[in-house]
């Protein structure tokens, strides 16, 4: 399905909220902005997306209020239980989509050995080609779990982003805030080794056709390899690492503040999500490390 069969879609849907529901005109707009977002990011695949589609489009909404989440969810689940009632699909994969309660959801979390599972995965194809796909994939979770960025911001980097001799990335992420990314002496290489299997001239560091890598394309490579690593797909995807990436570093002993610059939060409230895998060690750092541990007051 394309773009416009999208629109088709989505006017048909509005259409029927304002007749049949009596839907305010405020409340038509929100609903398209909503559903024509969310056709954007599926590439125009919004009326035939799976489960697996909308998980991946549920995990861009990590960062977004749970008001606003539970808005867009709210949303695609009438239009997908439209498409169904009107027979314009056989299924509903609305259940796919999130319930914001009083809280927001932790993050799912991916634990040290499931990444060098990953890797050692990645490892395993490149010992048998280093193909200029199998240097792709190295090059693209490097940078996804060694610097945190978000997938539309990894899959859209100019060709010249990365440099041997610049340990950093100046990246432009939402609302136009510019920050600055470390990046690995691994992620340097990696793409380096890929760089050198792209021909001359291009304006994307990851081209597909006449544009760069999709979000979408993206996360089945990442599913993909979690498969050939043991790990259940639905597991992971692009935003789990860059969960991955914060959660580690946090137990590293990252302080919060420059995690927040890493990952571009314009609130340190959002960064302070990946505290809770951090719990079990600050309590036993409080009972080892403070003053009145051994006298038996703390516990």
């Amino acid at each position: 399905m394309t773009e416009a069969g999208d629109r088709q879609l989505i006017d048909r849907f509005l259409e029927m909220l304002a007749a049949e529901a009596g839907a305010a005109r405020n409340t038509l707009i929100a609903y398209r902005t909503d559903l024509e977002g969310a056709s954007a990011h599926l590439a125009g695949r919004l009326g035939e997306a799976d489960a697996g589609a909308l998980e991946t489009l549920a995990a861009s909404w990590m960062e977004l209020a749970r008001t606003t989440v539970a808005r867009k969810a709210s949303a695609l689940r009438r239009f997908f239980g439209f498409l169904a009632e009107e027979g314009l699909r056989t299924d509903d994969p609305s259940a796919a989509l999130p319930r914001p309660g009083a809280s927001r959801p932790l993050p799912k979390i991916l634990g040290h050995e499931d990444v060098a599972k990953l890797f050692a995965a990645i490892e395993e194809r490149l010992v048998e080609a280093r193909s200029p796909a199998s240097l792709r994939l190295s090059a693209l979770f490097e940078l996804l779990y060694g610097s945190g960025m978000r997938a539309t911001e990894l899959v859209s980097l100019p060709r010249n982003a990365v440099r041997a001799d610049q340990p950093f990335l100046i990246l432009k992420g939402k609302g136009g805030r510019e920050r600055l990314v470390p990046l690995s002496n691994r992620a340097r290489a990696a793409v380096s080794a890929y760089a050198a299997t792209l021909p001359p001239g291009g304006a994307w560091l990851f081209p597909s056709g006449k544009t760069h890598l999709s979000r979408v394309r993206l996360y089945q490579l990442v599913r993909e390899l979690a498969g050939e690593a043991g790990i259940a797909p639905d597991r992971i995807s692009p935003h789990v690492l860059r969960h991955a990436f914060a959660t580690h570093l946090l137990e590293g002993g990252a302080d919060l503040r420059a995690l927040q610059t890493m990952l571009g939060h314009a609130d340190i409230a959002t960064t302070q999500i990946y505290t809770h895998v951090d719990s079990r060690r600050l309590v036993e750092l409080v009972n080892a490390r403070h003053p009145l541990a051994d006298k038996g007051r703390l516990g």
